[in-house]
């Protein structure tokens, strides 16, 4: 039995809700606390046959798994998708904000429309799914809001400066959640992958890629799963001291 705060929860009695688990890290993510038999939220937008694999993949693993499709930009849309999850009795222990899009190009050439996109689907989204899902986290006195963020948040991109943009946003968002929730017995962390091989890398080509892992010390991309597993870690009732990091792992690419 976790004892945290008065709460007491196994794991297996515990939710997660990931945003944007059709695929790449949330997928990952989710699969990786389906194993531990956590109950499964999948969000996703469109992707709804790849939301159900993953969703079908859970459940091979005893998981309970629900999934709610939601424009994460709109406040409406995601207090409905809150409503849905109550009626089922998913109230999420754990929000994982993973959806996210990714912006190639000179600023020179960003219009408003893509600046606002990014910016709403990156950072807008993390606000509005933190403040709908934190009160239930501050009512038992337990919680989780793990954010994922870029390194480029943290470095900055080259001909990537609104992505860097809203992944900084997203990281001084979090430290300051951190100490406003850390009372409450919640947590809040990002964490800040490099170069990971999932459908964002596909603009790249080979040589690209290849050069860009010249550049990694490790000497290769991350896989979504090594990902995952450090969300998890941070999800454990035993990550309670942990809070307000951005956490990079990159294969120290940036140090």
């Amino acid at each position: 039995m976790t004892i945290h705060h008065g709460v007491e929860k196994e794991i297996g009695e515990m939710t997660v809700l990931i945003t944007g688990a059709s695929r790449g890290i949330g997928a990952q993510v989710a699969l990786r606390f389906a194993a531990v038999g956590m109950n499964i939220v999948i969000h996703y937008l469109n992707s709804h046959e790849a939301a159900n694999e993953v969703a079908r993949k859970c459940m091979d693993l005893g998981a309970k798994v629900y999934t709610v499709t939601a424009d994460l930009r709109s406040k409406e849309q995601i207090m409905r998708m809150k409503e849905r999850l109550d009626t089922h009795g998913m109230r999420p222990d754990i929000v994982v904000n993973n959806a996210g899009i990714s912006h190639y190009g000179l600023l020179s050439d960003v219009d408003e429309e893509q600046w606002d996109e990014v910016m709403d689907v990156n950072l807008k989204s993390v606000f509005l799914c933190s403040q709908a899902f934190m009160p239930y986290m501050i009512q038992q006195r337990f919680g989780r809001i793990i954010n994922v963020s870029s390194v480029w948040g943290i470095s900055g991109g080259s001909c990537e400066a609104v992505y860097s943009a809203a992944k900084g946003g997203v990281n001084a968002f979090t430290k300051a959640l951190a100490k406003e929730l850390a009372p409450s017995g919640v947590t809040v962390n990002a964490v800040a992958p490099g170069a990971v091989k999932t459908d964002m890398m596909s603009r790249f080509t080979d040589e690209e890629l290849r050069l860009l892992e010249e550049e990694i010390p490790v000497g290769r991309l991350a896989a979504p799963e090594e990902i995952s597993s450090l969300v998890y870690f941070l999800a454990l009732p035993e990550s309670g001291y942990i809070t307000g990091q951005i956490i990079s792992p990159n294969g120290g690419w940036m140090t």
